[in-house]
């Protein structure tokens, strides 16, 4: 047995069903092997597709997603992958071939430092020298990609490495699925427990007349829902929730105030410009978030609960916190809460928000014409709870977050921290093997950037629902130029293809809506329907998103409209 099966092998050892992959010179002996073991191959059309296929993968499950790509522009294509998964704390492997190991540092055909490239986004990376490490390799990797705050860890693999014999007595070990101990110096997860400014958060939270919760992706990542609903339960304090929050807790519970930030709902910014304390779950205090962070920080005080120490105070300046998976962490703060805080001391704030509810709800659809608004409430009305979205970046992101939040936790999947475009078809292609009813929804820019993956979709009839919302621009760059450039639209108008027949050319059944009449019909047949499918709709050019915080600016001054903000306190 050589490498290759050491590899394939340890795989299958941890589960592995599928690796979203691309053959090249570098990684022949791994392809020339595979068809050995039980691990399927899905061949997409381009490295970057197989990244974020993995990545969406992980994003729906609670499992790590693998790619596989050859050396040089092979792993190179796979950065951008990587890139999003470190941002969004989403745990994947990336396996690359390299050129033999002779040969590493002479410029070699195909022959790239991918471990350097990739040093800044990833958890950990292995560049692999003998076959005989392959197995403690692969169970380390996962092993770091899952736990404390997940990510991406890379193996690099020369393609001498791969052809290498290995062991008997490794080859043995590899076939009883004997675990490893993990040896890994400076990696210490006991030691992040740490719950010592818990009576501190406790007396700020209890002095607090007008706190307010934020909870993000660690409540996600770290299964916490249940944990969450007993903390404001027994707090009564109303909640907030990231891009990557939505699906934690119930959108319609009288605590929930809607997606927060700088297209957030109204209600949300009002409140957290206005709280005197802010608690932070699983968040990073993104800028998208925050606007201005002396500002976010004036006149509250704020309690962070995270995995990773290193968030703490980077962003904002803290007051208590509390390290640990949230998990573990607020049950402990829920039940020191208990025994001193009165529910009723915020019941004004409470009473408050609700009326702001009220008074600033989403834009519904009144347009005669086709909008992307108008379609996404049609989507909305048709997928179960259970069902997932996946999005790209713009304006259809950010009205399908604001719409979408009924979705179960890990359904509505989205490139947060790196805002790729080109994420959502991929990524889609991935988190169907999820099992579940799968959409993906990309503008007419967006969709371009990995068109390619039509053809993957067909050979291994991966039923993903896409959704083209067709407006000719890149709207939400053009908006902006609207608001703050004088309407100088420069390369935000895009020359389209017609979506319609390119999906035709690709075998994908294809269907075209420009009215609201139509667009229904077609959403139900495309519910219906059980292979991939697609449909453009051609919707109204210069549509503007709504609240919107313009950048460089307060949450306190969010825009209702083109000309009026929230109120003040």
């Amino acid at each position: 047995m050589i490498g290759a099966d050491a590899l394939l092998k340890s795989l299958e050892n941890q589960g592995v069903k599928q690796i979203f992959a691309y053959p090249g010179g570098a990684v022949l002996p791994i392809y020339d092997r595979m068809p050995t073991y039980g691990i399927k191959r899905i061949l997409t059309r381009h490295e970057q597709g197989a990244a974020f296929a993995a990545a969406g993968y992980s994003r729906a499950t609670t499992e790590v997603g693998v790619c596989l790509a050859t050396s040089g522009p092979g792993a190179t294509n796979l950065v951008t992958g990587i890139a999003d998964a470190y941002m969004d704390s989403v745990p994947m492997v990336a396996i690359t071939g390299n050129v033999f190991g002779h040969l590493i540092g002479t410029d070699a055909f195909q022959e790239i430092d991918i471990i350097g490239v990739c040093e800044p986004i990833v958890k950990h990376s292995y560049f692999v020298e003998n076959a005989d490490d392959l197995p403690r390799i692969i169970s380390e990797a996962f092993h770091l990609a899952l736990s404390g705050r997940p990510g991406p860890v890379l193996i690099d693999i020369p393609k001498s490495v791969q052809i290498e014999e290995v062991d008997e007595e490794v080859w043995k070990n590899i076939e009883l699925n004997n675990n490893f101990e993990h040896n890994l110096p400076g990696y210490d997860l006991t030691t992040i427990l740490d719950l010592s400014d818990i009576d501190l958060a406790t007396d700020i939270i209890t002095e607090a007349q007008r706190p307010v919760v934020i909870l993000g992706h660690g409540v996600c990542l770290s299964q916490a829902e249940t944990a969450l609903k007993q903390f404001l339960e027994t707090t009564q304090i109303p909640t907030t929730w990231t891009l990557h929050g939505i699906g934690c807790f119930p959108y319609n519970h009288e605590l929930a105030l809607g997606m927060l930030g700088m297209h957030g709902t109204a209600t949300a910014n009002f409140a957290v410009a206005n709280a005197d304390c802010i608690i932070g779950i699983g968040i990073r205090f993104d800028d998208r978030i925050t606007g201005i962070p002396a500002e976010f920080e004036k006149r509250k005080k704020i309690i962070h609960l995270d995995i990773d120490p290193a968030e703490f105070g980077k962003n904002v300046k803290i007051d208590a916190k509390l390290a640990g998976q949230i998990n573990e962490t607020l049950p402990k703060l829920t039940e020191s809460l208990s025994r001193k805080i009165a529910q009723n001391r915020t019941k004004e704030w409470r009473e408050k928000l609700q009326i702001k509810l009220k008074k600033w709800p989403l834009d519904t659809d009144k347009d005669q014409k086709l909008t992307e608004i108008g379609v996404l409430n049609k989507l909305y009305k048709i997928i179960d709870q259970e069902a997932i979205v996946t999005v790209d970046v713009g304006q259809h992101e950010m009205w399908a977050a604001q719409r979408f939040p009924g979705l179960a936790a890990r359904k509505f999947l989205a490139s947060g921290g790196l805002g790729t475009m080109g994420f959502s078809l991929p990524s889609a292609m991935g988190a169907a093997f999820a099992g579940y009813e799968t959409w993906s929804v990309s503008g007419d820019g967006g969709i371009q950037m990995n068109i390619q993956e039509f053809a993957t979709l067909v050979q291994d009839n991966i039923p993903v629902k896409i959704i083209i919302l067709n407006n000719s621009f890149l709207g939400m760059v053009r908006q902006w130029q609207e608001l703050f450039y004088d309407k100088n639209y420069v390369d935000t108008p895009m020359h389209n293809p017609d979506f319609q027949k390119v999906g035709e050319a690709y075998g994908i059944p294809s269907y075209k809506a420009t009215t609201h009449e139509e667009a229904e019909m077609v959403l139900q047949k495309m519910k219906k329907h059980t292979g991939p499918v697609l449909c453009e709709f051609v919707v109204e050019k210069e549509e503007n998103l709504f609240p919107m915080v313009p950048a460089g600016k307060h949450l306190s001054e969010t825009l209702l409209n083109p000309t009026d903000k929230i109120d003040t306190l």
